[in-house]
């Protein structure tokens, strides 16, 4: 068969993986100048290594992706550093990421909240019946079981980071999923995401994939005559390199957002199209900055910031406490992010705008902070980064096989229990080539 995959993203680049090695003749369209999606990086002149341009890393249980690695030859580039992840109480910043630290925890008290913790947490470690868990929210479940001290303390700020006004919708199966399955390592790869992204699309070329950077997609056609979706009309941007006029295939797999395939193929039928635009998502804004110190004096990786401390962003996450600042000239890297409303004031800022609003934020931090201290820094904005799921989620998930033969779609909306991420993408990418071999 002749295969379009549209969007070069991890996902993408996973179906386009097994299709080819099956022997089907695969192009890949991707509207930016670079493989890798969500999980695409950045390079100054002087540092040996990427940055990603959305902070990621891989947990130790991240069986599809680190499988995936395996096959491709590249385990051997997958690095586990010990990364310290903390959480603020009463003006201090304690470790949270094992067993051990989270019963030095002082924010839980030492009595029946500590209990009550551990037991919810062991119990979520052990049950595989999420759906049981999707017909009751996290907000309510986590209260009647955890407790209202440990909810407040623990679980809500999460929630409401992650899901702003929608945490109170959201079902405890994706907190189940976030618990059941993660782990305190967390993982990277020799050089960055990018490397990664850019030793896979080499790989895949090798196998006979087209990948056409530059080359946005605005409509997918069904052709009459044979009654399926199998003719892609390609625009390429102003500096495109693989100009084309409109392309049929046999097939076509669509791995954008739910609203932008929904405005792709129109000629999907009403209920389905309805079922996309009905999913709820949150963005994300990240601004990156290279120090040239180190900001957290104690070596801190993943600062947990309650908004309701008057932190103005979610998560400070200081990559070089992680891996060396060697791999970037000696520079500190460091994340401001945020998951918002795509209608948030902070996608209208600039990055001066934005710096000017954080600064403060890292003052706290370390006061001895400066804004002498940024050698330079970048932003960077995505309006679909982090799925919001419903009460009984999972039958409401639009399905990877569409209704218009021919036509498939693969999203991070459709991982659920789970939560997005490479791992996943790569799940759900291999998935859908299973469905549109026949398997």
């Amino acid at each position: 068969m002749d295969i379009a995959i549209i969007g070069a993203g991890i996902a993408g680049m996973s179906a386009a993986y097994d299709l080819a090695r099956a022997g089907h003749k695969v192009t890949i369209y991707e509207a930016s100048d670079g493989v890798g999606g969500l999980a695409r990086g950045f390079k100054e002149p002087h540092w040996d290594w990427s940055v990603e341009r959305f902070y990621h890393h891989w947990f130790a249980s991240d069986a599809h992706i680190l499988g995936l690695m395996e096959e491709l030859g590249l385990r051997a580039k997958v690095l586990f550093p010990r990364p310290y992840t903390v959480l603020l109480h009463d003006g201090r910043w304690y470790p949270f990421d094992s067993v051990v630290e989270a019963l030095r925890f002082p924010g839980l008290g030492w009595g029946v909240d500590k209990l009550r913790f551990g037991l919810v947490g062991l119990y979520l470690r052990l049950t595989k019946n999420w759906r049981a868990l999707e017909r009751v929210t996290a907000d309510e479940w986590m209260r009647r079981w955890a407790g209202q001290r440990v909810y407040n303390r623990m679980w809500r700020p999460l929630l409401e980071g992650k899901f702003g006004q929608y945490y109170k919708e959201v079902p405890m199966s994706w907190l189940w999923a976030r618990i059941h399955a993660r782990t305190t390592r967390l993982g990277t790869y020799r050089g960055g995401f990018q490397a990664f992204c850019d030793d896979f699309a080499a790989q895949l070329r090798r196998l006979g994939v087209e990948i056409r950077l530059n080359t946005p997609v605005v409509r997918l056609d069904r052709t009459s005559a044979i009654g399926r979706i199998d003719q892609l009309t390609v625009t390429p941007s102003a500096n495109a390199t693989n100009a084309t006029d409109a392309t049929n295939y046999h097939k076509v797999l669509v791995t954008t957002s739910p609203s932008r395939f929904a405005r792709l193929a129109p000629d999907l039928p009403q209920d389905y199209l309805q079922g996309l635009l009905q999913l709820k998502s949150m963005g994300a804004v990240v601004l990156v900055l290279a120090l040239r110190q180190r900001l957290s004096e104690d070596g801190y990786y993943w600062f947990n910031l309650p908004k309701d401390a008057g932190y103005p962003f979610l998560a400070l996450v200081e990559h070089t406490n992680y891996v060396s600042s060697e791999h970037f000239g000696g520079e500190h890297i460091v994340y401001c992010g945020d998951y918002l409303d795509p209608d948030h004031e902070y996608f209208s800022l600039s990055r001066e705008e934005l710096l000017a609003r954080f600064a403060p934020a890292l003052k706290r931090i370390n006061p001895d902070f400066d804004l002498s201290w940024v050698r330079n820094y970048w932003l960077f904005k995505a309006a679909y980064a982090q799925p919001v799921p419903a009460l009984n989620h999972s039958q409401h998930i639009p399905s990877i096989e569409t209704p218009l033969p021919g036509l498939y779609f693969a999203s991070m909306s459709q991982v659920y229990p789970w939560d997005r991420g490479t791992n996943f993408a790569v799940e759900i990418g291999r998935r859908a080539a299973r469905l549109m071999m026949g398997e």
